[in-house]
């Protein structure tokens, strides 16, 4: 007789993971077996790890022109990080859109596999008006979540200065987690103001506020400083470097339909790496 056959199916929960060594460096190489998951607590099972360099990346740019941007040498720096990222994406494969924002998002390039279109995209923009950086995020993380490639991300050029948004860091957090969007905010700061970020972040935690770099570590991301035209390119580089290396991990979901704590823990990493 023959073997009877049933089908069955589970939800998952897809969960998008940067792995980092000691020096900040994003490790490779890794399996299921060195991850450890604990939703709400409880330790589960990974069914599916993913990891491929080679999969496409989708990213919406989004480039600060509220009217503090107008400081020199901030809007130089921002437009040359756009280059830098521009420039690392694969013609025909990796997709990008670019935005502005100021009060308001604003549309400046749609989603195209094709770089070069991209160049001319901050042409005869001159910065004004309030930053309403956490709204955009949200914006543009709705735009993403329509996006089918395997790698996605938001990437913030900003000074890092929130003026005007209706929406809080950890609700933007919560959106953008979601729909696995992580958020890599790049501040195109002159040094002494890297200083001033660095000093509210320390009064945010005694206050239980959040500020970007919330933002970028609770979806996943990462806050990266970036005070000359070279730190730039490195920093953008580096960027794209660890989203292409991101593990995808999915479990399987609860059957309840709530927010749940989860923790990605990475047991063995080189040079002491965490996710």
């Amino acid at each position: 007789d023959p073997v009877p056959r049933f089908k069955s199916s589970a939800d998952v929960v897809t969960i998008q993971a940067a792995v980092r060594n000691g020096k900040g460096r994003p490790v490779s190489g890794l399996t299921a077996a060195d991850f450890e998951i604990r939703d709400n607590g409880q330790v589960r099972p990974v069914l599916s790890l993913r990891s491929d360099a080679g999969s496409p990346v989708s990213l919406a740019i989004l480039v600060d022109m509220s009217g503090s941007m107008v400081i020199s040498p901030k809007l130089a720096m921002a437009r040359q990080a756009l280059d830098s990222v521009i420039s690392n994406l694969r013609p025909g494969e990796d997709e990008a859109a670019v935005f502005t924002f100021d009060s308001a998002l604003h549309d400046r390039h749609a989603f195209t596999k094709d770089p070069s279109r991209l160049s001319g995209a901050l042409d005869n923009l001159k910065p004004y008006g309030t930053t309403s950086l956490y709204d955009a995020t949200a914006a543009a993380a709705r735009r993403l979540s329509e996006r089918s490639a395997a790698h996605k991300a938001i990437i913030v050029l900003t000074d890092g200065i929130d003026t005007s948004s209706r929406y809080s860091a950890p609700e933007v957090s919560g959106l953008a987690s979601s729909i696995a969007v992580p958020v890599y905010v790049m501040a195109t700061v002159p040094s002494i103001d890297q200083r001033i970020m660095m000093e509210a972040a320390e009064r945010s935690d005694q206050s239980n506020a959040a500020d970007l770099r919330d933002l970028a570590e609770w979806t996943g991301g990462q806050l990266l400083f970036a005070s000359s035209l070279t730190e730039t390119t490195t920093a953008a580089v580096d960027l794209l470097t660890e989203l292409r290396q991101q593990y995808v991990i999915a479990i399987e979901a609860v059957a309840a339909a709530e927010r749940r704590r989860l923790v990605v823990r990475v047991e063995r990493a080189p040079g002491g790496g965490g996710a």
